[in-house]
């Protein structure tokens, strides 16, 4: 059910103007995510982190690009952090250990490239 209501929010914004910030809304004391393409090559998912909000250190095994939307987040790659504001990116490498946490609430975008 979920994969045919995402189908529908796709096919929605497919072909429309849409600011990538209003796709996803702030929740109190939560992460929210909504995956806006999701392809067998690759994915497109937007995030609102509210502060103290934060994904724990994991690995993917394919590059991954953070745009941040709004907000301050701390994005540490193999244990070195960096702070990004509204604006900045940063490419996390494929099976290199990452984590996100909100310094304050943020928005992001995450594009995974699968092949």
């Amino acid at each position: 059910m979920q994969r045919d209501k995402n189908e529908t929010d796709i096919a929605k914004l497919t072909g429309q103007v849409t600011k990538l910030i209003s796709l996803v809304d702030y929740q109190i004391g939560s992460v929210v995510s909504r995956t806006i393409i999701d392809k067998p090559t690759g994915t497109l998912t937007l995030f609102a982190f509210d502060e103290g909000q934060g994904l724990s250190e994991h690995t993917a095994p394919f590059d991954a690009l953070v745009y941040i939307l709004d907000g301050e987040a701390e994005v540490t790659i193999s244990g070195k952090p960096s702070n990004l504001k509204q604006g900045e990116m940063v490419i996390m490498p494929a099976n290199q250990p990452h984590a996100l946490r909100a310094t304050q609430h943020f928005k992001m975008m995450l594009v995974m490239i699968k092949s």
